[in-house]
């Protein structure tokens, strides 16, 4: 139930309009009513001290497998939703390769409904670029954009041939459906599970070649100026390839960058050991990589940062290194781990938030990641200097395969709203 809420003795950041400053945030029927001085006649049915805290919209994460259609035995739309309302997360893009595919208004609708039964996060579907994800048949665009769909994407699926995708590109430029694209050329990566380089070689593992993802980049690059389309390259993992991103976002082609979390700060020396926690892909790359790609986050080329989590049974990572299944839960570090780059002087304050609200919402096109007045309440209280350890009593995903397991962070989300209502409350738990 929707509550007439002030917020007081807090720092408000908002990116999105350029606010940074002790100010009190008053909220009415869901939405900012206000920030500053309180509206005639205000009155507050929940009072809210913030002293010490960041107060700021709530974080927007372009990558998040909830697991939920077909692989509820990793993770559910629940457990997960619960995990990214404590990490400060109110708004999750998941990839179409659930099981079914998000390839219908009826797999669409069934998400949205167990989003709502959930009632913690909002969760935008991206639509699959072909049927079923086979690369070949494109999908029924037009349909999925009515049913909500804001984008479409092959998730890691490869695309068949080139003929298909410059099509695909046209099909959604047609429908203003922004095409997001995890780039990896299949044939390049050979069924690789690690970087290519002398970690690789010194274990014996088959590695990915930067070139698999700088010849995926380069022919979408090229395809872009044919066909008009708006598309956003996701987890991101090389120098090189960032390189050709930046140059086409000088030549004004609309193409945004993101970058998951874990390739800010690990690198390709963290599989020593064959840990399959950092088994990963696109696989973890060198230090030249890792700090290539947190400049191009500095400099604006990359705008997002995201969790790419991905929650596994713990079955999933108890095989060799490379028949491990790849990817790692993330939701509630990814805050942290972004403060981390504020400390390290990579990143201010206001853009490391920026990286987690108003750079995810405009590339999203959506009018969330602000506190503007009038602007939907979602939003998140967040102590930056809090101490507190990944473990059994903190951690709230259903998946446990993080290497931060056991581990001490800096940063925690202490409550979170959605349209105005409470969905977390730290010192509640």
């Amino acid at each position: 139930m929707s509550q007439r809420i002030r917020i007081h003795g807090g720092r408000v950041i908002d990116p999105a309009s350029q606010i940074d400053g002790p100010l009190d945030v008053f909220i009415a029927d869901g939405r900012i009513l206000a920030l500053g001085n309180p509206p005639d006649g205000f009155e507050a049915d929940l009072d809210i001290a913030a002293n010490g805290q960041i107060v700021g919209p709530g974080f927007i994460d372009l990558s998040a497998r909830l697991r939920e259609p077909g692989y509820e035995h990793k993770a559910t739309i629940a457990s997960e939703s619960l995990a990214a309302a404590a990490a400060g997360i109110t708004t999750v893009c998941i990839p179409p390769d659930t099981y079914p595919i998000i390839d219908t208004p009826a797999v669409i609708q069934l998400i949205q409904d167990k989003a709502t039964l959930a009632g913690k996060l909002r969760i935008q579907p991206i639509g699959a670029l072909t049927k079923g994800l086979n690369g070949q048949d494109l999908s029924e665009m037009s349909s999925l954009k009515e049913a909500g769909c804001l984008a479409v994407s092959n998730a890691m699926a490869p695309v068949s041939n080139t003929l298909v995708l410059r099509r695909a590109l046209e099909y959604a430029a047609s429908h203003d459906l922004r095409v997001i694209v995890r780039p990896e050329d299949k044939d390049l990566a050979d069924g690789g599970c690690a970087h290519e380089g002398p970690v690789a070689t010194r274990m014996g593992l088959r590695g990915i070649p930067y070139a698999a993802e700088t010849v995926a980049v380069a022919q979408v690059l090229a395809l872009i100026e044919h066909t008009g389309a708006r598309v956003h390259f996701t987890q991101l993992s090389s120098a090189r390839a960032l390189r050709s991103i930046a140059r086409a976002r000088e030549k004004g082609l609309p193409v945004t960058a993101d970058v998951a979390i874990h390739q800010l700060h690990l690198t390709d020396a963290a599989i020593e050991g064959f840990d399959a926690h950092y088994h990963l892909r696109p696989p973890l790359r060198d230090l030249s990589d890792r700090d290539a790609l947190r400049d191009g986050l500095r400099d604006g080329v990359i705008t997002a940062i995201c969790s790419d989590h991905q929650p596994h049974e713990p079955d999933a990572k108890l095989d060799a290194f490379p028949a491990t299944e790849p990817g790692m839960a993330a939701l509630q570090t990814l805050l942290p781990l972004t403060l981390e780059l504020v400390a390290s002087g990579v990143l201010t304050l206001a853009q490391a938030i920026a990286s987690l609200t108003s750079g995810p919402a405009a590339i999203l096109g959506i009018s969330g990641g602000t506190l503007q007045a009038g602007a939907v309440a979602d939003l998140c209280l967040f102590d930056p200097q809090r101490p507190w350890t990944v473990n059994g009593d903190t951690w709230l995903s259903a998946g446990h395969n993080t290497p931060y397991w056991g581990q001490p962070l800096k940063g925690r989300v202490t409550q979170t709203f959605l349209g105005g209502v409470r969905v977390f409350e730290l010192d509640a738990r």
